[in-house]
Formats: structure tokens, C-alpha cells, sequence
């Protein structure tokens, strides 16, 4: 089973406007807590823990000193999430890893935990999981994925990616550029017919924009 996460942090956070003039989205609060805080809680009980950073990266450092994370600092170029991911490989080893947002709230089970449960790695090369539209709270975008009777997904459709997976990375050595999406070894994956997902039962909350805050507070009770 995968014994290590790698927890995206390094973006602009662009669409929280002023709210990132001074500190990278991952340390927004929401409930009083950082939303790095929420997903790091979620990792509770993984050996090896790794967070890319980019953006006020020193302060990314900061939070994290002490707490025996890893921190993957992206310099000069932001590198994406699949670049991103390649970069961080040393310090994640080479077996299949989980990648998990830094930027939801979730109120449900454990998104991790579904996803070990669920991994196959005989007829999997990367399980996602998705949510539908209706319990994806705040989304303000189309949905990306269907899923087929067979477990495999499809491009467009009603069920939205959250940011949690289980993925394995040989893959990414293959891909020539230094940034890149990790679309581009989804895409692959699905060629052979390895990109797989699960569907989340709880609710899900993206918090990439200032109104995601009050939203995911309501989520989470607050």
C-alpha cells in the first residue's frame, strides 16, 4: 500500500485576489485552521509526507518547521503539478504515492482511506477520486470525469476531481518537458485503460475562491 503523500502547495492562488497579496493560499484559514492544516490532518499516520511550494515559499517553510514534513521548494519556476510531482520524488521513493489538494474542505470519510481500500495496482495505474456535481460544493466549473461500469474514467462528464488520489509515477519520467500537468500521464494511463476512480459519498468544498471560505465553514458546522 502507498506509504507516502505528496500535498500540492505551491500555487499562486490567483483567484483568492487580494487574500494571497501576502501569504500562498495553503495558509488561508478556514474554521480557524490553515487550509494546509485540514489536509495535513487528513495524512495522519503516513510515514513520508511532502509538501511542494513555490509562492511565499519561505512561509510555507516556516509553518511546517519542526513537524518532520518535507517541503519540495520550487525554484526559480513553479513546475505544475506533474512536474511538480517528478521534482519530489526523491523525496517520496518509487512506489505508488497519494497526491492530495491543499485547497478543499471535506465532510465525509476520510479521502485517503477510501482510496487505499479501493486501489488495485494489478489493473490500476492511477485511482481518482471524484465527486458528483451536486455534492460538489462551490464548484463553479463543469464536471471533468465519468466513470464506466468497468471503474475506468472518460473525459467530461458530471463527476469533478477533488484533488485526492493514489498514482503510480514511472510515468513521469517519460514526459520531456520540465513543467507540466500530471493531465498529461492521466492521458496515458487512460490510453491503456489504467486511470480509474471512485466516487466520494460525503461533500466536498473547493476553496479556490474568497467565497469558498464562508462555504466550506458551513460545511464543516463552523
Amino acid at each position: 500500500m502507498p506509504d507516502a503523500v505528496m500535498l500540492f502547495a505551491a500555487g499562486f492562488g490567483t483567484r483568492m485576489g487580494a487574500l494571497t497579496a501576502t501569504r500562498p493560499k495553503p495558509l488561508i484559514e478556514v474554521a480557524g485552521k490553515p487550509l494546509l492544516d485540514h489536509a495535513l490532518d487528513l495524512t495522519a499516520g503516513i510515514a513520508t509526507r511532502v509538501v511542494n511550494a513555490h509562492y511565499l515559499s519561505d512561509q510555507i517553510e516556516s509553518h511546517l518547521n519542526g513537524t518532520g514534513i518535507h517541503v519540495s521548494v520550487e525554484h526559480p519556476d513553479i513546475l505544475d503539478t506533474g512536474g511538480g510531482l517528478r521534482f519530489a520524488l526523491p523525496k517520496l521513493g518509487t512506489h505508488p504515492v497519494y497526491t492530495l489538494n491543499t485547497d478543499a474542505i471535506w465532510n465525509g470519510p476520510n479521502p485517503l482511506d477510501l482510496l487505499r481500500a479501493a486501489w488495485d495496482p494489478a489493473r490500476m495505474d492511477a485511482l481518482l477520486l471524484c465527486v458528483p456535481l451536486a455534492r460538489a460544493v462551490g464548484r463553479k466549473t463543469p464536471g471533468d470525469f465519468s466513470l464506466q461500469p468497468d471503474g475506468q474514467l472518460c473525459r467530461k462528464g458530471d463527476l469533478v476531481y477533488t484533488g485526492a488520489q493514489i498514482i503510480k509515477t514511472e510515468g513521469l519520467h517519460a514526459i520531456p518537458d520540465k513543467v507540466f500537468s500530471l493531465n498529461r500521464l492521466w492521458n496515458a494511463q487512460a490510453e491503456t485503460g489504467r486511470l480509474c476512480g471512485l466516487t466520494y459519498a460525503g461533500q466536498w468544498c473547493d476553496v479556490g475562491h474568497p467565497e469558498g471560505i464562508t462555504l466550506a465553514e458551513g460545511l464543516l458546522h463552523v
